[in-house]
């Protein structure tokens, strides 16, 4: 009895891991295979961030009531529909004949995600007993998807360079059915919270506010900001929005419980999370454009001047990891801001004629930073809210990380569209850095170092 327990949780920590690796691999992978994408399906630079965004935008959309639904289905559950979802969209991506169905089949991959995410926390932080133990395992868990992060530049290079853009969703689906089987292996009870009814009006007016916002930003650049369209979108983002923290105030079970907020520590975490991914889902999506369009590399070429950073936030998810137990999770997540903001500060130098070996200690910096930032991010979340909530929480904070990826490509792309390429970078490159630093600021004031919630009174 004594040895199969170690499997098992050995088999539930490579599951849980490989759905927050492949969810985040999924949303940087596709960069560098953008060029070749809109080659051979006719697309511009719109379609393109469409490409991008409807992933993170079905992602974020739909990952609270997917929160929800792990706390009241059982975490495996969830995790396998996730998988499933996902791999099966990610392997109909491969014959998408348009960019349009791209970004379709895209959004559906996402609604996949939106399930894979919180549902792989879930799992992990109920499968895993004690706090130093459960610390170790979120650590990891964290850490893969810093390795997603780390991973999806170069390897959709390399894959784009030898076998097309296509590839790269045959990887991203066969992981996908590969987490699906694992997960179907899975032993152990399914904790389900009381059941509770699904906020769908919510849920569609978070869908109708997210949309309109991201049209708004990535069309805002294409069509101008002054375009009716623009400005009709913009008011049906700002309606919605409110429309929806109304319902989610005065319903009976609210996706997105706004008494979360009420804890300091769980609001600067969400906030950290929202600021991280708009600046480096936003940097590496110009980057990539940058070293193909202005550069004129291969995918190949492209896929590998990201190597730096990918060493690096492997290596700092690893140290990461081992600290967090230490330090708690506060110094690491501001240490780790800051140096990411160095890199993008030095970043903004790049210019047309810019040698690249000038480029590798920045890129060390924001990889570097990164991987500091994510483990202990992850680490203070599930130690701002109690065990019970840990589904929803996750929903909450994973939605804000994916709202912010979502705002970084739709805004900085437009950027892209106004005056030169490298003008509109600079500007792009500048943003990111200064959203890092107000994440520090908010970390270092608020973000809780705890391990563990306490438990309620």
């Amino acid at each position: 009895m004594g040895g199969t327990r170690p499997r098992s949780d050995r088999l539930t920590l490579v599951a849980t891991s490989l759905g927050y690796f492949v969810v985040i691999l999924a949303t940087t992978v596709v960069n560098v295979a953008l060029i070749r994408i809109g080659a051979d399906l006719g697309a511009g630079v719109s379609a393109l961030q469409w490409v991008v965004d409807a992933y993170n935008l079905a992602f974020a959309a739909t990952l609270l009531t997917a929160g929800a639904l792990g706390d009241r289905l059982g975490g495996r559950s969830v995790l396998a529909a996730g998988f499933g979802v996902f791999g099966a969209a990610s392997l109909l991506s491969v014959a998408a004949p348009t960019a349009w169905a791209l970004a379709v089949l895209q959004g559906i991959a996402g609604l996949g995600a939106a399930m894979l995410l919180p549902a792989s926390l879930r799992v992990l932080s109920h499968s895993v007993t004690g706090t130093a133990e459960r610390a170790r395992s979120i650590a990891i868990w964290g850490g893969s998807g810093g390795a997603g992060i780390a991973v999806g530049p170069l390897a959709g290079g390399l894959l784009v360079g030898v076998a097309g853009w296509r590839a790269v969703f045959l990887l991203t689906g066969g992981l996908g059915l590969l987490g699906l089987t694992l997960t179907l292996l899975l032993r152990g009870p399914a904790l389900r919270a009381p059941a509770t009814g699904l906020d769908l009006g919510g849920q569609g007016l978070a869908m109708l506010a997210s949309g309109a916002l991201t049209f708004t930003l990535i069309e805002g650049g294409d069509l101008g900001w002054h375009s009716p369209a623009v400005a009709a979108a913009f008011l049906v983002a700002v309606g919605t929005a409110g429309a929806f923290l109304t319902v989610e105030r005065t319903g009976h079970s609210p996706m997105l419980p706004l008494g979360l907020f009420r804890s300091t520590a769980f609001s600067a975490t969400a906030a950290v999370g929202v600021l991280l991914n708009l600046g480096l889902y936003g940097q590496i999506f110009v980057q990539a454009l940058y070293f193909e369009r202005v550069r004129g590399y291969s995918p190949v070429l492209t896929g590998l001047t990201f190597l730096p950073m990918t060493l690096s936030v492997v290596a700092a998810n690893l140290v990461a990891g081992r600290l967090v137990m230490r330090t708690g999770p506060r110094a690491l997540v501001v240490t780790g801001l800051l140096v990411a903001a160095s890199g993008l500060a030095a970043l903004v130098t790049m210019g047309p004629a810019t040698r690249y070996v000038a480029m590798v200690l920045p890129l060390v910096a924001v990889g570097g930073g990164w991987g500091l930032v994510v483990p202990p991010l992850n680490t203070a979340l599930v130690g701002s809210v109690p065990a019970q909530r840990v589904g929803i929480a996750a929903g909450v904070f994973n939605a804000g990380r994916q709202v912010g990826g979502v705002v970084g490509v739709a805004l900085f792309g437009s950027l892209l569209a106004q005056g030169s390429f490298v003008s509109g970078m600079r500007v792009a490159l500048a943003s990111a850095a200064v959203a890092l630093v107000a994440a520090s600021a908010i970390a270092w004031g608020f973000v809780d170092d705890r391990l563990e919630a306490e438990a309620p009174a």
